[in-house]
């Protein structure tokens, strides 16, 4: 593929007439995109999927920091039991390697739901919803520090920023709302590898995740300042003469087009933005339920209440960051600084899922939650509480439209250190999530700089045991 999978504007009568008479044998939809491409027009329609989805839209939680597996939802009795036994280790770097003690977990687990599916004490109410979730247990990358690992998790690239799984999916599907940016992101603060994780990267820039940064001004000039009719009809005037002039040098065409659907968006955006990120305009029962207090615009419980309104207005994909690239689930030096974290988000996230599951948007719908790496299943020293980062084995959630809910997929060794049973790759995750959103992995491909490009590089397979 050598051209963008949505672009913008309009086709004129004759394109359009001329593209319904060349289509015998070839969709409409695939002769008007292609007449659409060749003369710089688009279609913000949902583009065509490669087979039926299960997903109409996508909403990722990224817990910032590396959430400790063996402390949430993979219990280990065993390393409960040789707690305090030197074991060979691996460090964040190979000269860190030395015997070091197992942690064992301070937290206690239960089994929850008809299906008796594993959950610590850490996530009480997001354990009532066991019977929607599928626990990925062997989930594993390539680099063990945050940086690059929470690129890759976003990317699917750990060295070099590629587009972000968002951006894939706005490209390869476009958008149900026009007036809002198909990928739209929760963010506080900004994680790790910075705004590079919802970067379009060389993607058209109209699928660059939109930052939303809660508060009372979520969005930045959102709401301009009011001009002199004059003034604002005079910069239209010269913003037309800079487009003619570059429309003018054909290498620059597709630039000025592509900036130019950006500012589309934006201006239908000043009309739908506001609505949709008010939460206030929700039942006060809706929002006890997620625990908004009033006046409540930044709280985690907010975004979440915010994405629910911004999934039901037609945008593809959310993401909500949890917590930034500082004070998060980062826990070298005691596990139970996973107890305020986990306070945190374990409320809202069970509003949010019982939300959607009520008024059956769960039902196409797809959830992921997740974070970079895990955990080791030992500490720094002897006299250690906290667990250090570890790739080679960790734990990712699925829940909602097309995943089996209520099981364990995968499964770690006796203490969580490796990965004995159907390793499931971030390549795969993302493989996965796409193929519930309808799109082939293999075929979602862009062509940049002499080469295609994909979101799972040459890697990746659908995690079909985990499919409804």
């Amino acid at each position: 593929m050598n051209h963008p999978r949505e672009i913008r504007g309009t086709l004129d009568r004759r394109c359009f007439l001329g593209a319904i008479a060349t289509a015998a044998g070839v969709p409409l939809h695939a002769a008007l995109a292609q007449a659409a491409h060749d003369q710089g027009a688009g279609l913000r329609a949902p583009r065509p999927t490669h087979h039926a989805p299960r997903a109409r839209r996508l909403l990722v939680v990224f817990l910032t920091g590396g959430f400790s597996h063996l402390d949430t939802f993979d219990p280990k009795p065993t390393l409960t039991r040789l707690h305090g036994k030197p074991v060979p280790s691996t460090g964040l770097r190979p000269e860190e390697a030395a015997a070091r003690p197992l942690l064992g977990s301070p937290f206690r687990f239960t089994p929850r739901g008809q299906s008796g599916l594993m959950v610590s004490e850490l996530f009480p109410r997001l354990g009532a919803f066991a019977d929607d979730l599928c626990v990925i247990r062997s989930m594993h990358t390539d680099i063990v520090e945050h940086f690059q690992a929470v690129l890759a998790m976003h990317t699917g690239s750990a060295t070099v920023p590629m587009p972000s799984l968002g951006s894939w999916l706005s490209h390869g599907l476009g958008t149900f709302n026009p007036n809002l940016p198909s990928y739209v992101v929760l963010c506080e603060r900004l994680p790790y590898a910075g705004v590079q994780v919802f970067s379009s990267g060389f993607l058209p820039p109209i699928h660059e995740g939109v930052r939303v940064i809660p508060g009372a001004h979520s969005i930045a000039d959102l709401e301009p300042p009011p001009r002199p009719l004059a003034l604002a009809e005079l910069e239209r005037m010269m913003l037309r003469d800079i487009e003619d002039r570059y429309q003018a040098e054909p290498h620059r065409q597709a630039r000025v087009r592509d900036r130019g659907a950006t500012f589309e968006v934006a201006r239908g955006m000043m009309h739908e933005a506001p609505d949709a990120l008010d939460t206030a305009r929700e039942p006060a029962r809706v929002r006890a339920l997620y625990g908004v207090a009033e006046g409540d615009r930044t709280s985690f419980a907010s975004q979440c209440l915010m994405a629910r309104r911004l999934l039901e207005r037609g945008v593809r994909t959310v993401e909500i960051v949890d917590t930034g690239s500082s004070d998060n689930w980062d826990a070298h030096g005691n596990m139970h600084d996973h107890v305020p974290k986990a306070l945190r988000v374990d409320r809202a996230l069970a509003a949010l899922l019982g939300d959607l599951k009520a008024r059956g948007l769960l039902d196409d719908t797809l959830v992921a939650i997740c974070t970079e790496f895990g955990r080791t299943p030992w500490t720094d020293g002897p006299s250690g509480k906290g667990r250090n980062h570890h790739a080679r084995a960790f734990t990712a959630l699925l829940a909602g439209a097309g995943v089996k809910g209520g099981i364990a997929h995968g499964q770690t060794d006796d203490i969580g250190e490796s990965i004995v049973a159907n390793p499931v790759h971030i390549h795969d995750y993302h493989a996965t999530i796409l193929h519930l959103m309808g799109i082939d992995h293999t075929r979602l491909v862009y062509r940049y700089a002499g080469r295609d490009f994909r979101l799972t590089d040459v890697d990746g397979e659908v995690v079909r045991e985990v499919l409804a």
